[in-house]
């Protein structure tokens, strides 16, 4: 008989899958380049984000709970380079990258299956009055960073070449015509500035359309804190 936590242990395993899954597809079929080159003023790249999901599976699914994985982490250890783990060296393939995120998942997921949800770890890397939480709470708290990422990714691929959707086959989206999306942006573009005159605020903020701004950025670069 299936109880209420391996319920909600499939639960939150099924969105944190699909947002893995959205992750690594916004890789699929780009340059060397593209997967790299920063696409915001903050320097939020696709392979970087794949990067640091890694580091925060392993670490609030694997250490937190006395559980390490044994996979060499350098750009999360004591003086490390700040944002280290927000973007890939030039001697960082895509495919080790990638191959890690894959173990990582593999670590967080056996984890999950070992302990039950109330099970309590620690946090190394929080202030010790602050540093014990629940497995759920992990979880929850490494499904909403994952989700949150891979929204970026989004963002970043759509900019890129215009590729949409959380997987594919499954974009979510009204209209596949360029043309119905010309016309769409277009009436957004025109309530938008009738709405700035009408309240006397006419000047462009924010930058340039599409081009980000300070609080776009992906991370805090390093595992985040309570």
């Amino acid at each position: 008989m299936t109880t209420l936590a391996d319920a909600a242990k499939a639960d939150l395993h099924r969105y944190l899958q699909e947002a893995r899954d959205a992750l690594l597809w916004k890789l699929e079929g780009l340059s060397e380049y593209d997967v790299r080159r920063p696409l915001t003023p903050t320097g939020t790249n696709l392979l970087g984000l794949v990067k640091h999901a890694a580091g925060v599976e392993l670490g609030y699914l694997g250490d937190t709970f006395g559980r390490p994985s044994g996979e060499p982490l350098p750009w999360l250890a004591d003086g490390a380079e700040v944002n280290a783990d927000m973007w890939a060296g030039p001697d960082e393939t895509r495919g080790e990258i990638v191959a890690l995120y894959r173990r990582a998942w593999a670590h967080a997921d056996a984890t999950v299956e070992a302990l039950p949800l109330d099970t309590t770890g620690t946090v190394p890397w929080w202030p010790a009055d602050r540093a014990r939480l629940t497995l759920h709470h992990a979880v929850v708290r490494v499904v909403a960073d994952t989700s949150r990422h891979a929204g970026h990714a989004d963002i970043l691929r759509e900019h890129l070449d215009g590729a949409t959707g959380e997987r594919p086959g499954a974009t979510s989206l009204p209209s596949a015509d360029p043309a119905w999306w010309a016309a769409y942006r277009a009436r957004l573009e025109r309530a938008a500035r009738e709405a700035a005159e009408r309240e006397g605020d006419t000047e462009p903020r924010g930058g340039r359309p599409g081009g980000g701004g300070p609080d776009d950025g992906a991370g805090s670069g390093r595992r985040t804190a309570p």
